[in-house]
Order: C-alpha cells, then structure tokens, then sequence
C-alpha cells in the first residue's frame, strides 16, 4: 500500500474506542480517524477513504473532511493568523490551519488577505506547507496541450502584460491584457483555451475559442437574437469598449466586430454612429 502525507487513501477500520476508529496505516501503523470525524454506521473490518496528515503534535492523523488542496495541488487561500514563524491559511480542516513560512512567502502575507499557494511536504520535518513562491513548481510546457484545446485555468497572479495563470493545475501560461473581456480575479477558475504554444513552449491563454467558423457563426447568430429581442436596434458599434461587448454579448470585441462585419456585408444590419439596427430584408 502507497500511503502519502497529504494525499487521500482508502483504509480498512481495524479497532472501534470511544475517542475514535483506528485506521490500518501500513508502514505508518495504525491511524487515528477522530470520532467526530467517523462516518455513521462505520464498523471494524469496514473501508473509509480518508484524508492523511499529521496534528499540532506531528502525529499522523486522517480526516473524512475534504481540506481546499492537498499536496501537489494549488489554491486560493485566506490568511487567518500571522506568528513569529509565518503565516497560517485557512484550510477547510477542523482546528488545523496551512502553515506558510516566511521565506515561501512571495510577499509578506497579511491577514484577512489571500494568496495563491502550492502545498508540499516539507522533506526534513514531514509537514505539509505552503508556498507563494510556486514558480519552480510549474512546468513550462505540456506535451499533451494542443493550440485551440479548451483547458482548466487558475488566475494565479497579476503581471505588467496581463494575468499569470495555472493551465490544468500543473503548467504556467498567459493571459494577455487584450484578451480580458470580463472582470476576473485572482484565485478564479475559469474555462480557457490554448491559443498558442511558442517555440520556446511558453504558453498563451485566451477565454474564448479563437479562429474557428462556428463560433463565428454562434456569435452571428447572438447578435441577431439580440437585435430581435430589442425590436431591431441595439446602442453599441465596433467602437464600442470590449468590457460593454462581453456584457451584451457573451464574446471578445474581435468575435463582435468579424460577426457584425459578416451581417453588413449581406446588408442584414446596418451601423450607425449610435448603433446597430437589423434591415427589414431579413437575414
């Protein structure tokens, strides 16, 4: 049996007392799963997929309570309490907070902030820690990301061009000013897409699918749904700022402009100065 620190396992009940079940832990011998935290109707012989880490006291302890991250994974995480020794996050855990020392602090944490963080184990002392300073533990590229492949992203950081963000929880990308056509915040997790992979295997993120005919052809068809809905005219152009587009619309200022571009060409809508109307010759 492979048991980590700071990972989940599924362990057998070995023993029922009065404080708590007693969990086969393998190499770690037997386990303590508090009562508080027994499920009910749990009994000897029974298995329990708990949550692995070590108390106040460095015993190792489980836990049916699912914490925000385990090790390996990031997070967007709310200082609780500052000490001598560094920060302390709130974790999710029962009287047990996500410790950041001072020297994995990217900036000097304050309470009732949050942070991005990566939690680890500490190899010396065997707790799971946290850091700011994650850099080291993303990669630079992924073999298995294809340009226009939707994928999971975390905002993870602001930076002078745009959003520093986590693709898929383990690789670095960008998300650059002019693709930003909704308030977004750190620690969000949206839906993203691979826009280009670069020689060097950085990576560009966009919010929406780029160069593809059917989502012009959707956003073709929102915009006429709107001007409908609207009685033929809606009071926004191409001149109009993107943050109004993605509001109205649901796309970039670029998907709104080549989808208005193709309904003037076949004289479906017209554009004035204060906005588009839809002509009665249809579509």
């Amino acid at each position: 049996m492979i048991l980590e620190i700071g990972k989940y396992a599924t362990l057998t009940v070995v023993k029922e007392l009065d404080f708590g079940f007693y969990l086969d832990g393998g190499p770690f011998g037997e386990i303590l799963l508090p009562i508080r935290q027994v499920p009910e109707g749990l009994v000897t012989d029974d298995e329990v997929k708990v949550f692995i880490y070590t108390d106040s006291e460095d015993r190792i302890i489980a836990t049916t309570i699912k914490p925000k991250a385990i090790v390996g994974e990031f997070a967007h995480m709310e200082v609780v309490e500052i000490t001598e020794y560094g920060a302390f996050l709130e974790w999710g855990i029962y009287s047990k907070h996500l410790f950041v020392p001072f020297r994995e602090q990217r900036e000097k944490m304050i309470t009732g902030r949050s942070y991005v963080v990566y939690l680890y184990l500490d190899d010396d002392s065997e707790r799971i820690a946290a850091t700011s300073k994650y850099e080291k533990y993303l990669e630079n590229t992924d073999e298995k990301l294809k340009e226009g492949r939707r994928a999971k992203i975390m905002i993870s950081r602001r930076t002078p061009m745009g959003y520093q963000v986590i693709i898929n929880g383990t690789t670095a990308g960008m998300l650059y000013e002019n693709e930003i056509f909704k308030p977004i915040s750190i620690g969000e997790t949206l839906d993203g897409f691979i826009k280009k992979i670069r020689n060097d295997g950085k990576i560009d993120i966009a919010l929406q699918r780029q160069g593809f005919r059917e989502s012009i052809d959707k956003n073709t068809r929102t915009v006429l749904d709107k001007l409908r809905l609207k009685e033929g005219f809606l009071p926004v152009t191409d001149k109009s700022a993107p943050e109004q587009i993605y509001d109205l619309f649901g796309m970039s200022k670029k998907n709104f402009k080549k989808a208005i571009g193709g309904l003037y060409r076949t004289k479906t809508i017209r554009i004035e100065k204060d906005g588009l109307y839809l002509n009665n010759e249809g579509e």
